[in-house]
């Protein structure tokens, strides 16, 4: 009875009276001036989501796992998309690690509930003939979109963060990410593009094979007194909308599926270099994965590629020793 006192008197007590909604509330208010133009849109997005559902008016002090996977249960029976899902998910799990931290709440039963998720085939990547197919494709409407798309190729660039790059990023056959292009939605006036951090606020340095570095010393010798842009033809940024817009002519003249997004260019960067086995921390590096574990989620049937490469080259070494 003393060990259940003490423990029941370590308890947080300043969350009396406060619902799920004043902590979201309070957690968008103190990440407003921190966080980028489109974290802040999304985040307030999510937690519109979640006001309208009852789980708002829990008050946290008494909020259980429970609650959170029975929420759950209600977006999947109201036909709310699993990546929605986690989206919301994430919003609160990250409010209620302020609260713990504020000693609102003793744990964080966001981080305990299970979030299921339906089992899906692994997406197919493009082949590298594809990819070859729509870069061509992209110089005949503008060489800067050619390269734009190689550089989501071989870099694994976001798209936003070709948007941002600069003449003077590259640096010999390196090319230095550190920004992109963040899209401010003013509530009087037109939408313009800005340099921002990236979207894991780091920098990186990509080696850049001598054909890109060819490319893209040939456009700056054309185009560099337009801007200090790459794809930029006036001071500041271009529009992440832009690229976006090379991608899906691209695409059509090409040929190629119309299921493949631009950003599976990205995705192609690391599941060949995970196949092809390199090392995945730097397949992380080179696509701005903040760590390793990451990558390995995501892709991980690169990693079973590898692996059955690793296996036949084991195999043969064997079958050599032998012979």
């Amino acid at each position: 009875m003393r060990v259940a006192n003490s423990l029941d008197a370590r308890q947080p007590t300043r969350a009396a009276g406060r619902t799920v909604l004043d902590l979201l509330a309070s957690w968008l208010e103190v990440n407003d001036a921190t966080w980028a133009e489109g974290s802040r849109r999304d985040n307030a997005s999510r937690v519109r989501s979640i006001e309208a559902d009852p789980i708002a008016k829990v008050a946290i002090a008494r909020l259980s796992v429970s609650d959170v996977e029975r929420w759950h249960t209600r977006m999947r029976r109201a036909r709310v998309g699993e990546a929605a899902i986690r989206g919301r998910h994430s919003a609160l799990r990250a409010a209620l690690s302020y609260a713990v931290r504020w000693e609102w709440v003793p744990i964080n039963v966001a981080s305990s509930a299970r979030l299921r998720q339906p089992r899906r085939a692994p997406r197919k990547g493009m082949s590298a003939q594809e990819v070859r197919a729509v870069i061509a494709a992209a110089g005949s409407i503008d060489p800067a979109a050619a390269l734009a798309l190689r550089l989501a190729a071989v870099g694994g660039l976001r798209r936003a963060e070709l948007a941002a790059l600069r003449w003077d990023d590259l640096d010999g056959d390196h090319l230095r990410v550190d920004s992109s292009a963040e899209v401010v939605r003013p509530a009087n006036g037109r939408s313009y593009a800005r340099d921002a951090p990236t979207k894991t606020a780091n920098q990186r340095s990509v080696w850049l094979d001598p054909d890109t570095v060819q490319m893209i010393e040939a456009l700056r010798d054309v185009r560099a007194d337009a801007s200090d842009f790459m794809f930029s033809e006036v001071d500041g940024p271009p529009m992440p909308d832009r690229i976006g817009w090379w991608w899906r002519r691209a695409r059509e003249l090409s040929g190629i599926d119309t299921q493949w997004r631009l950003h599976d260019l990205r995705h192609w960067t690391a599941t060949m270099g995970i196949a092809s086995g390199h090392d995945v921390r730097i397949v992380a590096g080179r696509i701005g994965h903040s760590n390793a574990a990451m990558t390995l989620r995501v892709y991980a049937h690169a990693v079973e590629q590898a692996d059955h490469a690793l296996g036949q080259t084991l195999g043969d070494a064997l079958r050599s020793a032998t012979s």
